[in-house]
């Protein structure tokens, strides 16, 4: 949760600066795209990183070797 409050942080004030820049509205418009984006970004990693996590364990499944 935590790392989703500052990643949703970091990427909505970049895009608002980039985009509009540093006006009078500057605050408000990221502080709502902010919320907006973490009320999206939470629940889409806790219903795809399980499966996402899923993928990335069958690419790369250890096989385990046995002593002779």
């Amino acid at each position: 949760m935590i790392m989703g409050v500052i990643t949703t942080g970091i990427i909505s004030f970049i895009l608002i600066a980039v985009n509009i820049g540093f006006g009078s509205t500057f605050l408000k418009t990221w502080s709502r795209s902010w919320v907006i984006a973490y009320f999206v970004a939470i629940p889409a990693i806790l219903v795809i990183g399980p499966q996402i996590q899923k993928f990335v364990d069958k690419l790369f499944k250890e096989k385990i070797h046995e002593p002779e």
